[in-house]
């Protein structure tokens, strides 16, 4: 094992893979949620099933040799449901023109992988806008967990307003609610998946939903959804804003993900030049938002989830590895996730939003300025209010860069916040 250099990262086989179980353990759950959130935009379940455990496989191994760290990857939460409720459901998008922006919005990250721009664009943006961006997926995410999970529903009068908690669906996403909030609090390995099964028995037990006649099956074919990009109709000045939104929130996400990592694994130094490892796994992320669009995903990227395996010692792209392998048994249960009730599923996207809500609290909003505040505040209310991420961070730039130019803070404003509030600008008179 020369080739991962266990004996320099302090780390041994059996360690690497109690690490990669662990990473395979909390981040299991993307299979059949990536399924139910696509499935939504029109994909067949099936296919969108087995190219999620694909691209999870390729990417996390081509992550871990190439790279050589702990990072596993797959479809992003965040995107896929902007990719589903927001284009396609939102802006009634096609879902092969939706790939087809993923598509792009990946070969950009890939030529920005090899150049400075990323850390242009990450610097010029203020840290605490990021962490808003952040925040406000958190909302829209959580917003459509709750939506879907018929907790709120639409209301002519107040727009939204409670469901109706006495049918067993919404009983039973409120059940899986709690016991994901349970799980989760006790730092549960896999409270995720725990959660959705436990969920899942229980609502086959009542007979909400129907238990699976087999647990394991061969995996279904791809073809309904490989290879169906559309990227001559995703070349639109129209959609311009969205490419961007797409590959800046895959750059924020990608870098969010491996700087908390990286400090838990002594990973990433900047200060050793000869440490290639963030260069190397950009570019892995970069080719798997690529790889993913080709086989009829939305945009992947690098899992948080990934810190549990470090937790456990994973040091190298070894953990990495067996991460992937073990994901070639998801292949396999096709019977199991069709038949795991919906409302099983969504309270999933609520905690998730929960936990990228929470980057609001670094943001000390009895010290920032007004402009940061006021564009923190539109970038977390427009984006679960307009069901669009490109809408909150548009509105976001804008707002920031208006009280700035009118309160002459003309140091706090660069080239790069510039271009993003001419993209934002677009936003609004491309919908126009």
């Amino acid at each position: 094992m020369g080739f991962f250099k266990l004996k320099k990262n302090n780390t041994n086989v059996k360690t690497e893979f109690t690490a990669g179980l662990t990473t395979f353990l909390t981040m299991m759950y993307i299979v059949p949620v990536n399924g139910f959130i696509l499935s939504d935009a029109g994909l067949p379940m099936d296919a969108v099933i087995t190219a999620t455990a694909l691209i999870t496989i390729l990417a996390t191994l081509f992550s871990g040799i190439w790279s050589n760290t702990p990072i596993a990857m797959s479809v992003g939460m965040g995107l896929n449901a902007y990719f589903s409720y927001g284009l396609v459901l939102g802006m009634n998008i096609p879902w092969q023109t939706a790939l087809g922006i993923v598509f792009i919005s990946g070969l950009l990250f890939v030529a920005l992988s090899f150049t400075n721009f990323r850390v242009w664009i990450m610097t010029s943006i203020p840290m605490n806008l990021r962490r808003a961006i952040s925040a406000g997926i958190g909302t829209f995410i959580a917003f459509i967990g709750l939506k879907q999970m018929g907790m709120i529903v639409d209301d002519p009068a107040t727009l939204v307003a409670l469901g109706d908690f006495t049918k067993d669906t919404v009983m039973l996403g409120t059940f899986g609610l709690i016991l994901t909030f349970v799980l989760f609090s006790y730092k549960l390995k896999g409270a995720f998946i725990f959660s959705i099964l436990i969920t899942s028995i229980i609502a086959w037990f009542f007979g909400i939903g129907e238990a699976p006649k087999e647990l394991f099956s061969t995996p279904a074919s791809i073809a309904p959804i490989y290879l169906k990009l559309d990227i001559a109709s995703a070349i639109s000045l129209s959609l311009l804003p969205v490419i961007i939104t797409f590959l800046i929130t895959d750059m924020f996400d990608t870098l969010g993900t491996l700087t908390g990592v990286g400090s838990r694994a002594n990973l990433f130094q900047e200060n050793n030049k000869e440490d290639k490892s963030l260069q190397k796994t950009l570019e892995a992320d970069a080719i798997g938002s690529v790889g993913g669009s080709l086989l009829g995903v939305s945009t992947t990227t690098s899992f948080i989830e990934s810190a549990s395996g470090v937790e456990q010692g994973g040091r190298t792209g070894l953990t990495a590895v067996f991460t992937a392998l073990l994901f070639i048994t998801t292949l396999f249960m096709l019977p199991l996730f069709k038949s795991i009730p919906s409302n099983a599923i969504y309270p999933i996207l609520v905690v998730v939003g929960i936990l990228m809500f929470s980057e609001l609290g670094k943001i000390n909003f009895e010290k920032v300025d007004f402009a940061t505040a006021s564009a923190s505040f539109f970038i977390v209310l427009l984006m679960p209010l307009t069901f669009s991420i490109t809408n909150g961070i548009a509105a976001g730039f804008i707002v920031f860069t208006i009280i700035k130019l009118v309160k002459n803070e003309r140091k706090d404003l660069n080239l790069g916040i510039f271009l993003l509030t001419f993209i934002s600008l677009l936003v609004f008179i491309l919908r126009g």
